[in-house]
């Protein structure tokens, strides 16, 4: 099974990459950081679960949640299929590639064949376009080298992973047609972004979340039996997974910019100027946290401290002034 001619989506982040995909199939060929502004995908969570190795900073919704939302945003109909069988998740998939339809997978990166530097993470995308008797052929991001193959018995023991992230085999497929008019459907979403981020229901979200960050942090490092291996590796996620780095501070930036290419809103433009100043700072964060890895030195995390309490406080403004241009 493999459909042809196939033309993947370039991307840098692993969930828009994989959705991008299944929607160029559609002809919906709207940029990275659209598919990201669109899919309200700009947010923050700080979570220390005794599950994990070290605490998760995020600066995106929960995955597929981006997913969820792009699609509802743009009217299209996206159909998600899970279960605990190994069997039953591998006749999901191969049913849709029979049909023709590329589908994405939701797995845990750290058994896929191709990954020279592997880490428990279930909350990976890729798009599936084929596959056959031994590998299957994978999309993933430009980082891992766009088209990819992994064994079929790799590809199961991460569909099947558990673990914080986690899903049960979640594959899906995305059907409909592309909206005639983008501008009122980008409108909301920025705005419901804003607010949502603005107005977290707990404090480890949004920029409540990044002024408790501030404050965990320092006690992560003061407890932690490894620091080279747990900040460099959060380091390495913020900044090339966009698990909290300037990845996504990035798209949102360009997002914007885009917005007010498009739109001429002088907000849009105001933002996009602020994002890219706020992206410049947290990749200062990742650079700190590699750097306190790398000696071990408190100073480096003092810093990081205090420049998560700063971001706090400006992206809680610039979400504030766009929420109150777009009322």
């Amino acid at each position: 099974m493999r459909l042809d001619p196939f033309t993947p989506f370039i991307g840098q982040h692993c969930e828009t990459t994989a959705t991008g995909t299944l929607l160029r199939q559609r002809g919906i060929t709207l940029s990275e950081p659209m598919l990201f502004g669109i899919g309200e995908g700009l947010g923050f969570g700080y979570f220390d679960f005794k599950t994990m190795p070290f605490p998760f900073i995020g600066g995106r919704p929960k995955p597929y949640a981006l997913t969820q939302t792009l699609c509802h945003n743009l009217g299209l109909t996206l159909t998600m299929k899970e279960t605990t069988s190994r069997k039953k998740a591998w006749a999901n998939v191969s049913a849709e590639l029979e049909l023709g339809n590329v589908v994405g997978l939701q797995l845990d990166s750290f058994h896929l064949d191709y990954f020279s530097d592997p880490v428990h993470f279930a909350g990976h995308f890729v798009a599936m376009y084929g596959a056959d008797e031994t590998n299957a052929l994978l999309v993933d991001t430009q980082q891992q080298g766009s088209r990819a193959t992994t064994s079929l018995e790799s590809l199961a023991l991460a569909r099947s992973e558990k673990g914080p992230m986690a899903a049960k085999n979640r594959s899906y497929t995305i059907a409909g047609a592309p909206p005639d008019v983008l501008e009122p459907i980008v409108t909301s979403a920025i705005k419901r972004n804003a607010d949502v981020f603005l107005n977290p229901p707990i404090k480890n979200l949004g920029y409540k979340g990044m002024l408790k960050a501030s404050v965990e942090v320092p006690k992560w490092f003061s407890r932690s039996r490894d620091r080279k291996s747990e900040f460099q590796t959060s380091a390495m996620l913020m900044e090339r997974a966009g698990t909290g780095g300037s990845l996504f501070r990035n798209f949102y930036r360009d997002f914007l910019g885009e917005c007010a290419e498009r739109f001429g809103l002088e907000a849009y433009g105001a933002a996009r100027a602020e994002y890219a100043e706020i992206a410049a700072l947290w990749r200062d964060v990742a650079s700190r946290f590699h750097q306190a890895g790398a000696t071990g030195h408190e100073r480096d995390i003092a810093k990081a401290s205090a420049l998560l309490a700063e971001l706090s406080e400006r992206e809680r403004v610039a979400m504030s002034a766009l929420s109150g241009a777009l009322s």
